[in-house]
């Protein structure tokens, strides 16, 4: 099951047993206060009866505008379709490329100083119509605003393309959440998803 608070409203897709059960019990619910703890351990408490759990909670962001970015004097350098294959298994850039079958990573720009790769923001296509970002910085390149220009680069270059560009990180992931909003992102939804247990399905 998934479920998306946007707008005040709650959204439901999953298994009908599952969904009718929600309906049940927030039918009449916004979804401001939806993703509080209380309500999380309800709604565990009856997908574990199915043999499922909740596995993530995460804010989402969508980059509307362009922004103006300052590289401050960095070597930026881009990679694209077969030149994003040398980063497989790359550990240093598991959030930017994350090689799934199902949202092809499309684009990557990376800040580069004597060779070395400081940080690299890339895009899946998780739709024709939508690209995903994710960011990795080094550990000693932290605390510049690398990650921010980064990704205001490739959201840029992402609107170019006439694709809209979003954002998606952890509910306690501060620090990426400022790279979202200094990006230029606005807040937009929030996902709730759900996987397998080992507790057999009623």
């Amino acid at each position: 099951m998934k479920i998306a608070a946007v707008n005040g409203k709650l959204l439901f897709s999953g298994r009908p047993p599952i969904i009718d059960w929600c309906r049940a019990q927030y039918q009449d619910s916004g979804s401001e206060w939806f993703f509080e703890a209380k309500n999380l351990r309800r709604l565990n408490d009856r997908l574990h009866q199915s043999g499922y759990q909740i596995e993530t909670v995460h804010p989402f962001y969508l980059g509307e505008t362009p922004s103006e970015v300052d590289t401050g004097g960095r070597e930026i350098r881009w990679y694209a379709g077969a030149e994003i294959e040398q980063f497989r298994g790359d550990s240093r850039f598991d959030e930017a490329f994350a090689f799934c079958e199902n949202a092809p990573d499309v684009i990557g720009v990376a800040a580069v100083q004597q060779g070395n790769i400081l940080g690299m923001a890339g895009a899946s296509c998780d739709s024709p119509g939508m690209w995903q970002i994710g960011i990795n910085v080094s550990p000693g390149a932290r605390q510049a605003g690398l990650g921010q220009m980064l990704v205001a680069l490739l959201k840029n270059e992402i609107l170019r393309r006439g694709v809209l560009p979003f954002y998606g990180t952890s509910m306690s992931h501060l620090a990426s959440q400022r790279v979202a909003l200094g990006a230029g992102f606005v807040p937009a939804w929030a996902e709730l998803a759900t996987s397998r247990t080992d507790t057999p399905e009623l």
